[in-house]
């Protein structure tokens, strides 16, 4: 990721959804399934499940579910396949908010259960407990609760048809326990497969590969079915479902979106194929079959989720010029690392999202240029300064291996986990890093993985010599805070030119003459750069000069709206309201609330204005972290 029994009757209008004749290639093999194993060490013991997968736990689920978008509500069955240690008879599931209506074994006989005392922080939910009796195959009818954080129910007027209703799904990290009865974690790895029936016209996609036509039942609703055969962490299972089309990019790749949106999502990511090529030189074979992706409606709350062979995105990356389709490599690259090769505990996200990250640049790299990579390490680079400077170098959050989730945003798994990577490889040179970071991918592929694993090895696979080990300090680097001294820094030319303009503003107020030939890099870097404080003369200068506030690209948007309203520029308000009722992507929501908050008897009225109106319509993931900012004290 880049930067959570109701009656299934349903009555939308007959309006035919188009549908691409060059669709996916849909597959009907179903291979010997996979089983990985468990991490049994203290450092990959999961504090946010209920789970003890060392007695008993799940292999394989199996999903037949029915989509109310009246109720707003999915509900059904799912049939779990288990592995049993010799004498032991009870399974623990995750729950968030789950109506059991029965659980029964392989026969139909109804098991014993207790759903336990709920746990609201952290949505951790409660434990469901299952008396096996023998069983190893067990079948639990049940509705997700209309509140599911990990779903997300959209209105006709929430999309860009505005005629047929939305839903889509976001897991991680440990949503997917509100619509899906499992171990919810990302190191009880499970394959799965799923039957979903949805009303016409509305189209279903998941992170599986689909398994023959949709099957029409007659009823007004269409059934379909989806496969995976690889084992993967419960969060990357997902669900969308509207009125969608589908375009192929190249043999193995395409995009879905809204008939509206498709065109310019396809021209987007029509680089897409290229850069599948261009990770599989880097690192070996793609494992999934296809890489399609589908561009959601503007309420979804992250820029991409990696889901597997469909990744999720955000149609706020959409500029026109491909110049935010790092967030395509940065997706893409999870394909290896954090699908293929997954953290264990959240405490080591970095593991999936820094490794990521360092494979992005990487691709931006072969695909774009060495330019471009260089300008998207440096930014990546201001960002680790910036957040050390505001909690301290030796903030314990910002060591990589840490106890809990990240909280300090992408800084630190993020970019922190990828420079540690740009280092290593500075120092023993590319060609034995590239060698290195493949035979882990190979090695680990579909399994879960523990900073102390990647340590170990490192210090086997990689590092020739002990003096060479204390060149590199992966210890430091991983376990302890701050960012050690031996960091393979950007080139400081990648943006002299910029940096120069900058220095001339702050010192002559002029504005750069080469703006509009720029890279959208470059253009973040003047504005990431300029002074703090602006009068509402300067703010206006800049927007003629620079016309931010009608840029096509969200970045420089977020950009201009963040600086407009630090200052409280007024003229700058309504277009930020209309940001804020149309975007629900946490990344630009959550800081232009907090700048609002921040700005006290001028902004918090117009912030509390605004989200009274726009809550409702964010996700779950977006609305906490909003609230938590409404609700801080000066």
């Amino acid at each position: 990721m880049r930067r959570i029994t109701a009656s299934l009757a349903i009555l939308l209008a007959t309006a035919a959804c188009t549908t691409a004749t060059s669709e996916p290639v849909v597959s009907t093999a179903i291979p010997e399934p996979m089983v990985s194993p468990i991490l049994s060490g203290p450092e990959a013991l999961d504090t946010l499940t209920y789970a003890e997968p060392q007695k008993a736990r799940v292999t394989h689920v199996a999903l037949d579910l029915g989509l109310d978008f009246a109720a707003q509500r999915v509900g059904g069955s799912a049939t779990l396949s288990l592995l049993v240690q010799p004498g032991e008879e009870t399974l623990v599931l995750d729950s968030n908010g789950l109506q059991i209506a029965s659980i029964t074994d392989a026969s139909g006989r109804a098991l014993p259960y207790e759903i336990g005392e709920n746990v609201e922080k952290g949505g951790k939910g409660a434990p469901l407990t299952v008396a096996l009796n023998g069983a190893r195959t067990i079948r639990i009818d049940y509705t997700a609760p209309a509140d599911a954080a990990a779903l997300q129910w959209l209105t006709p007027e929430q999309t860009s048809g505005k005629v047929h209703p939305f839903l889509f799904s976001q897991g991680q990290a440990i949503l997917n326990r509100t619509w899906i009865p499992t171990q919810d974690s990302p190191g009880i790895r499970q394959t799965w497969e799923a039957r979903i029936t949805a009303p016409k016209p509305l189209d279903v996609v998941m992170s599986g590969v689909r398994q023959g036509e949709p099957e029409d039942l007659g009823d007004g609703r269409r059934a379909f079915r989806f496969m995976m055969d690889k084992p993967v962490p419960p969060y990357l299972i997902a669900l969308a479902a509207g009125d969608i089309d589908f375009k192929a990019i190249g043999p193995r790749t395409g995009v879905w979106a809204e008939p509206s949106v498709l065109p310019r999502a396809y021209a987007e990511v029509a680089d897409t194929e290229e850069m599948v090529e261009a990770a599989e030189e880097l690192y070996g074979e793609y494992r999934w079959g296809r890489y399609d992706m589908i561009v959601l409606p503007p309420a979804f709350p992250y820029g991409g989720m990696e889901n597997p062979v469909m990744t999720f995105l955000t149609p706020t990356f959409i500029a026109g010029d491909r110049s935010n389709n790092g967030l395509v490599a940065h997706e893409l690259a999870h394909s290896w690392s954090g699908n293929l090769v997954t953290n264990a505990v959240w405490g080591d996200s970095w593991l999936n999202e820094g490794v990521t990250t360092y494979f992005e640049n990487r691709i931006v790299e072969a695909v774009y240029g060495k330019k471009r990579a260089e300008q998207e390490a440096a930014l990546m680079y201001a960002n680790i300064v910036e957040t050390l400077g505001e909690v301290g170098e030796d903030a314990p959050g910002t060591a990589l291996s840490t106890e809990g989730e990240y909280e300090l945003g992408s800084a630190i798994a993020y970019d922190k986990g990828a420079f540690f990577l740009r280092t290593v490889e500075r120092i023993v040179g590319r060609e034995r890093f590239d060698a290195w970071l493949q035979q882990w991918f190979d090695n680990h592929a579909f399994q879960p993985a523990t900073s102390e694993l990647f340590l170990e090895d490192m210090m086997e696979n990689l590092v020739a010599s002990e003096a060479e080990a204390e060149r590199l300090a992966l210890r430091e680097w991983i376990f302890e805070p701050g960012l050690p001294a031996n960091v393979a820094k950007p080139d400081p030319a990648a943006f002299a030119e910029v940096d120069a303009a900058v220095d001339r503003y702050a010192d002559r107020g002029m504005m750069p003459s080469a703006w509009s030939s720029w890279t959208a890099a470059e253009q973040i870097r003047f504005l990431d750069n300029l002074p703090a404080e602006l009068s509402h003369d300067q703010l206006a200068a800049l927007d003629s000069a620079l016309g931010l506030s009608a840029t096509g690209n969200n970045e420089i948007l977020f950009l201009w709206l963040e600086m407009a309203l630090e200052n409280r520029y007024d003229p700058a308000v309504p277009q930020a309201e209309q940001f804020l009722a149309t975007v629900g992507r946490a990344k630009f929501v959550r800081p232009l609330f907090g700048v609002l908050w921040n700005e006290g008897d001028w902004g918090r009225p117009i912030a509390t204005r605004i989200y009274a109106k726009t809550r409702d319509s964010y996700h779950s993931v977006t609305r906490a972290g909003v609230d938590r900012v409404m609700s801080a004290s000066d």
